[in-house]
């Protein structure tokens, strides 16, 4: 049995575990630091991008968690899961009973999957790491239907990417990526199936992904790769069945009731509340997470609607010295008014950065403020081949009816979307290469009145960024 001391501990090798060794190797380099990891393989942010001062694109690329000891001299590697955390003396305790005593913890355990109830089918697959991309595409290469469940990115990766087989897409809303879009950017992005050679298919997904065998996977300390980064789906675009047909139906407003396994020409049956049958090869599973916190406490801390680890704007736990980050928090401070929760890893790396600063403020006892990006929401992605940035409350959220919607779209080209309330822009979807971004994040966080612009603000022919840049 080992035993380690150290002033900071982070559990979890996802984005959120990463980007707080980074960042605390970059705040204290010459103390101790422990990562406690499951995978050999970690995730790290690449290629970074700034498009205004809170809208950043990045990349996500596994690395051996060897790395990141090149960046931090001081830090120590345990392959291991975490077993129990003994908050009042300080010791966190690994399956395999190593004794790790530290000083302040940070816990980047991530989600796990809401995986619909599927009896441990075989054939309901989610996609997480290498081994189940490529139980997926050999189910791709031998299916000739599938149904996909799920309306946030993941599903519509799953079918942009996806070529040579029928795909039928089950959605309990009314219009597709309602996660992300509304119903105007659904259509838009509809439009782009009939004309997807016209496309730039250079797409990007932030977002893990999940098989039925992996909902342990923080838990199985042998697992040598850990979740897939945000181009996994490129695994897929030249997977197909050759003699598939490209077919793709979308049921709305419908829920899974039950998925059963039949010995007919196609192998599984999924029954829906609308009461029709969809019999299929397979189904894959792209319902969002949950909070992963599976490990035992000396005592429990509060905990969010969700179940998440209920924490304060430095990302503090109701346990002193306790941090936590990424999508096994629920953020429980008084947010600002164009700030929201959603599990993302634009939020894991933003909560991680935070941490790791609260952390090392706590150590060397000094006063630290929140970070200006938890002021605006913003998020950059790719979807269906198209750059789309999410600012502020992008669908109204929080707005009720109050609000107005100003629209620009050139089919294939972009869509622009402003909320305003009281002639002030509260939020804003940017699809395509609008080169918007800094002028909108300026608009939102400076309340500029645009009354006296009127409907000009989105006028092609008037360059309004030169006025607000």
């Amino acid at each position: 049995m080992s035993k380690f001391k150290t002033k900071y501990l982070v559990i979890g090798g996802g984005i959120a575990g990463v980007t707080c060794v980074e960042t605390l190797a970059i705040l204290h380099p010459e103390e101790n630091l422990v990562i406690v990891t499951a995978s050999s393989l970690v995730k790290r942010v690449t290629n970074v991008s700034f498009y205004a001062k809170t809208v950043v694109k990045f990349d996500v690329a596994d690395t051996e968690a060897s790395s990141l000891m090149k960046i931090h001299p001081n830090l120590k590697i345990v392959y291991d899961s975490l077993k129990f955390l003994d908050t009042k003396n300080k010791i966190a305790l690994t399956d395999d009973g190593t004794e790790v005593h530290y000083e302040v913890v940070c816990v980047c355990t991530g989600g796990l999957p809401k995986l619909i109830d599927s009896n441990k089918s075989k054939r309901i697959l989610g996609i997480r790491d290498t081994e189940s991309v490529k139980e997926f595409q050999e189910r791709l290469t031998n299916g000739n239907r599938m149904v996909i469940v799920g309306n946030g990115g993941i599903a519509s990766e799953i079918v942009h990417a996806t070529t040579g087989i029928q795909k039928v897409w089950v959605i309990r809303d009314d219009y597709i990526s309602a996660t992300f879009v509304d119903p105007g950017a659904a259509e838009f992005f509809q439009n782009s199936f009939k004309n997807k050679s016209n496309v730039n298919n250079q797409t990007v997904l932030k977002r893990h992904v999940f098989t039925e065998e992996d909902t342990v996977v923080s838990l199985n300390k042998d697992i040598k790769s850990a979740a897939l980064g945000p181009d996994w789906y490129k695994k897929l675009e030249n997977t197909k069945n050759e003699s598939g047909e490209q077919e793709l139906e979308i049921i709305y407003k419908v829920e899974v009731e039950s998925v059963v396994e039949i010995n007919e020409e196609y192998a599984l049956e999924v029954k829906l509340t609308n009461g029709r049958s969809i019999k299929c090869d397979f189904v894959v599973s792209a319902t969002g997470v949950e909070p992963a916190v599976n490990f035992a406490w000396d005592r429990e801390p509060k905990r969010g609607p969700d179940g998440g680890l209920a924490v304060n704007e430095f990302q503090e736990t109701s346990i002193k010295d306790v941090f936590a980050a990424g999508d096994v928090v629920f953020a429980d401070w008084q947010t600002s008014p164009h700030w929201f929760q959603l599990r993302l890893w634009t939020q894991a790396r933003q909560m991680a950065g935070m941490a790791a600063k609260s952390m090392h403020a706590r150590i060397v006892n000094e006063d630290i403020w929140q970070d200006f990006c938890f002021e605006l929401f913003t998020h950059c992605t790719t979807l269906f081949g198209y750059r789309v940035v999410l600012l502020g409350k992008y669908n109204g959220q929080g707005l009720g009816r109050d609000y107005e919607i100003l629209l620009r779209t050139t089919p294939q080209k972009e869509y622009i979307k402003f909320v305003l309330q009281n002639g002030r822009l509260q939020g804003a979807i940017l699809i395509g290469e609008t080169d918007l971004e800094e002028m909108c994040e300026n608009l939102i966080l400076d309340q500029i009145d645009l009354s006296p612009f009127g409907d000009d603000i989105l006028n092609p022919d008037i360059d309004i960024d030169d006025y607000f840049d």
